[in-house]
């Protein structure tokens, strides 16, 4: 009996230590609600549910969102109050109007040191537009530390234009000043509105930020669906610095309703270096 509470003893110490310096981060673009009526049953009033039990099921310890509009905000402020807090600000008024490119983290495991929000523009410590872009497009930056690890991550959750060629090449490059600024490992990701392989990326991995996909080997799988109504495309990305990803996942199963958004999540399991 001793012995075989020993070997279980031994087995749960092992699992512990395989697991406690796994993080998992999730990017979704949500689809904002202003289109009332305009997307037919894919509106924002019969998928928010499905898109609370699917945060809730996969669990991520922080969660970039994009295109996050105040209602949503309230939704999911409540039903994930038992769990997550959130920082964000809109991006037309560096308060409350607009899209906001929140993060959610889970309080019992991260420690927010810091956080921020930038315009991707010449002048990114005020409201604006960059360059050649249709909407403000902002990036949420916060500091934390691993409660299990003491550990400090950055992670920088974005929104490149959907428009403007221009403000997406000059938005990168911005975003490699930022990386540049934290010693820590830092974790990148988003909407970017461009496919991997466009030469927009190629700061990043001058900068030492790598495509997660890549580092595992994980599949490269449709993100931007439209609602089956555009051509499938991978524009939703996360990318890495001094960090091992251990698991890339695309999540395009069902959660309730046929589309949770016209984005799919991608959710990335790391283990710190």
């Amino acid at each position: 009996m001793k012995k075989s509470l020993s070997i279980l003893c031994l087995a749960v110490l092992l699992l512990t230590s395989c697991t406690s310096t796994q993080l998992t981060f999730m990017s979704f673009n949500i689809r904002n609600s202003s289109a009332w009526g305009e997307d037919g049953d894919n509106d924002w009033a019969h998928r928010r549910q499905a898109v609370a039990n699917m945060i809730m099921l996969e669990s991520p310890d922080a969660l970039g969102m994009q295109e996050m509009l105040p209602d949503q905000l309230a939704y999911l402020d409540s039903a994930l109050a038992p769990q997550y807090d959130r920082i964000g600000v809109g991006r037309d008024d560096g308060k409350e109007e607009g899209e906001n490119m929140c993060i959610y983290y889970k309080r019992d495991r991260l420690s927010l040191l810091s956080w921020s929000t930038r315009w991707l523009s010449a002048t990114p410590d005020s409201v604006s537009f960059g360059w050649d872009a249709a909407c403000r497009r902002t990036v949420t930056e916060a500091t934390f530390i691993d409660k299990r690890t003491q550990q400090p991550i950055a992670y920088l959750n974005t929104h490149l234009d959907h428009v403007g060629p221009a403000a997406r090449r000059n938005s990168i490059r911005l975003l490699c000043q930022i990386a540049r600024e934290y010693a820590c490992p830092v974790v990148l990701g988003g909407d970017m509105n461009s496919d991997i392989n466009d030469t927009i990326f190629t700061p990043l991995s001058e900068t030492g930020l790598m495509p997660a996909r890549n580092l595992c080997n994980a599949e490269y799988r449709t993100t931007f669906t439209g609602y089956g109504k555009y051509p499938a495309t991978v524009i939703d990305h996360f990318f890495v610095r001094n960090l091992k990803v251990k698991s890339f996942r695309t999540l395009d199963g069902n959660y309730g309703v046929p589309y949770i958004s016209d984005h799919h999540p991608i959710l990335m399991k790391l283990k710190s270096n």
